[in-house]
């Protein structure tokens, strides 16, 4: 059973985000990688978790990589800790910018199709 990020998963969820979870095991290399996307209309910000096992079974987060929005290049962190008081800062304010972002796209072309 995985519980990497439980407590993120919880801070989504109170916050009203949806998310999807993937694990995958690449061949060349022995760190695990588990995808996990989350978002409120779509799923479209992104964290992969590189992880790896202690030698008594314990997992060990490795890198966690957060994209926002598909961004190009992440936001790297080494704990959950971390990343949770990134989300808690920028997150929110984050969404409200890529929310208003849209209404002006959308205010300018029906202001556009109506001339």
């Amino acid at each position: 059973m995985l519980i990497i990020l439980s407590r993120t998963k919880q801070y989504l969820r109170k916050n009203g985000y949806f998310y999807k979870k993937e694990y995958m095991r690449p061949l060349l290399t022995p760190d695990n990688i588990y995808i996990f996307r989350f978002g409120r209309d779509r799923l479209d910000n992104r964290l992969i978790i590189r992880y790896s096992h202690k030698w008594t079974g314990r997992q060990r987060i490795n890198e966690i990589d957060l994209r926002l929005h598909k961004q190009k290049h992440p936001r790297i962190f080494y704990s959950e800790s971390e990343l949770l008081h990134y989300l808690e800062e920028h997150l929110l304010r984050h969404e409200a910018k890529v929310q208003a972002r849209e209404a002006k796209k959308s205010k300018e072309v029906t202001d556009g199709a109506s001339k």
